[in-house]
C-alpha cells in the first residue's frame, strides 16, 4: 500500500505545482510553437550543410589515398626502369592495378638541357577518382648507361 500512496502523493504534488501562483511558471517552462518551428528550420538548414561537408571530406580523402597510390606506382615504375635500363627507349607505357584501382602510367625520357650527359625521366600516372581524371608526375635524373666500359674491383684481385 505504501507504493500506491507514494504514487498518489506524486500526482497530487504535481497538480499542486501547477495551481495558483505557480500556473504562470508551468506555462513558461515549455516551448512555444514558434520556438519549435524556428528550431526545425535551423536544423533543416544545418543538417544538409553538414552532410555535404562530410561528403566533400570523404571525396577529398578518396582522392588523397589514390594520389598516394599513384605516387607509389610512379616511384616503382621509375625504379624498375632505371634498374632494367628500359628507359633508354623514347617512351614506355602500361597499366598497373594496385589495391583494386587501375593506374595508367607513361614513362618518358628526354635530354636534360643543363647537362647533356643526363636524361630527365618522367613517370606520369593517371587515374580516376570521384568521377574525375587526375595525374601524378614524378621526375628524376639518370646518367646514360655505359656498356662495355672498364670496371674496377676496388683493390680486389
Amino acid at each position: 500500500m505504501k507504493f500506491a500512496t507514494a504514487t498518489n502523493n506524486f500526482r497530487r504534488h504535481t497538480r499542486l505545482a501547477c495551481c495558483g501562483k505557480r500556473r504562470a511558471v508551468c506555462r513558461a517552462s515549455g516551448f512555444t510553437l514558434v520556438e519549435v518551428l524556428a528550431a526545425m528550420l535551423f536544423m533543416a538548414i544545418v543538417i544538409p550543410v553538414a552532410m555535404e561537408a562530410l561528403h566533400v571530406a570523404s571525396l577529398a580523402g578518396e582522392v588523397g589515398v589514390r594520389k598516394t597510390e599513384a605516387a607509389r606506382v610512379a616511384d616503382r615504375v621509375l625504379n624498375e626502369n632505371i634498374v632494367m635500363t628500359n628507359w633508354t627507349q623514347a617512351s614506355l607505357s602500361g597499366t598497373t592495378i594496385e589495391n583494386g584501382h587501375e593506374f595508367n602510367w607513361l614513362l618518358k625520357n628526354q635530354l636534360w638541357s643543363p647537362d647533356s650527359s643526363m636524361q630527365l625521366l618522367s613517370a606520369e600516372v593517371t587515374f580516376s577518382a570521384a568521377g574525375k581524371q587526375y595525374a601524378v608526375r614524378l621526375n628524376t635524373l639518370a646518367a646514360l648507361p655505359t656498356f662495355g666500359g672498364a670496371t674496377t674491383t676496388a683493390g680486389l684481385p
